[in-house]
């Protein structure tokens, strides 16, 4: 296994470059989709409120305001929950299933930013009703929230839209490439173990190249420095429909060799979930849930089903 790095004060220029388009009202490169960021966000989709699913909602559930369903959201990269062009209304595909669900409640949605590491109290101690920000379920998780499935916990493999690269799928496909991936997370032990298995198969090793910025790992894919980037597909899909310039040539479940789903996260016992599951699955129906997903290029991650409390990644 090869190793090689990038410096941050390498990156920091291209990333503002690349990153530029974000802030406008739509986010489009010259060949790429636009996206909606206006503060308006006159292409949500909407739907009617589903009585089963405010039936479903235990008498004893408080919501935090009267006639609203309030969300807790780590606003980071689009398309899940970032800022629109206004800098402070929440846009994305995230923001766009907790509309539709407070709709089928029959609420309004209000967002209530929080960082990552904040979620799980202010989930406890009541500060909003649910959290709908890419929280992957764990059996850990498990144990101290409830959870409503609502989209695959997916890696996507992404390659220079002139590559030769047609698939990756499994370890063999990665053997011989230089492969960017992120320090520390899940899909780099999911590589390494690819690469590994490899290695002990005669296969030629992978070199594995981090960068400190999106923007510089998009610059070494499309530049021909590297050959593939396996990271979080939201984030990748985002960057390929609004720059033309790469494409998808797999997917991954980011649980594997398990299965992973992302899910509405709600306090353990409060009675909210299966309504949470209900309204998801009536927005599965009637294809509301996919319009959602494909507003934001992310049908790859669509689930069949919505589950309440499935099986989560194991404990570590």
């Amino acid at each position: 296994m090869s190793i090689r790095r990038t410096t941050a004060a390498a990156a920091i220029g291209i990333a503002a470059l690349l990153a530029a388009p974000l802030f406008t009202t739509t986010a489009q490169a010259q060949s790429g989709k636009a996206f909606d960021l206006s503060p308006e966000q006159a292409g949500r989709p909407h739907t009617e409120k589903v009585a089963a699913a405010v039936a479903a909602v235990s008498p004893g559930f408080k919501f935090v305001k009267d006639g609203v369903f309030t969300v807790g959201v780590s606003v980071g990269d689009p398309p899940l929950n970032t800022y629109g062009s206004d800098a402070k209304t929440v846009v994305g595909t995230d923001a766009d299933i907790a509309s539709l669900v407070a709709e089928s409640l029959g609420r309004k949605v209000e967002f209530v930013p929080v960082a990552w590491a904040d979620w799980p109290l202010g989930l406890v101690s009541g500060r909003f009703d649910a959290v709908i920000s890419n929280v992957t379920v764990t059996e850990e998780r498990k144990e101290r929230f409830d959870f409503s499935s609502y989209r695959q916990d997916v890696l996507g493999a992404y390659v220079a839209v002139n590559s030769p690269i047609k698939s990756i799928k499994e370890p063999k496909d990665i053997a011989g490439l230089k492969v960017i991936v992120g320090a520390g997370t899940n899909q780099e032990k999911i590589v390494v173990e690819w690469d590994r298995q490899n290695v002990a198969a005669g296969l030629t090793p992978a070199e594995f190249l981090y960068f400190d910025d999106n923007g510089a790992s998009q610059l070494a894919l499309t530049s021909g420095r590297a050959d593939v980037e396996i990271n979080p597909n939201s984030r990748l899909a985002y960057a390929a429909a609004v720059s033309g310039k790469t494409r998808a040539v797999g997917v991954i479940n980011g649980g594997w060799p398990l299965t992973a789903e992302i899910a509405i996260t709600t306090r353990k016992g409060s009675g909210l979930a299966d309504a949470l599951t209900l309204a998801i699955n009536t927005l599965i129906r009637n294809g509301k849930y996919r319009e959602a997903l494909a507003r934001w290029n992310l049908t790859d991650e669509a689930v069949e089903q919505s589950r309440t409390n499935p099986p989560g990644l194991p404990k570590v």
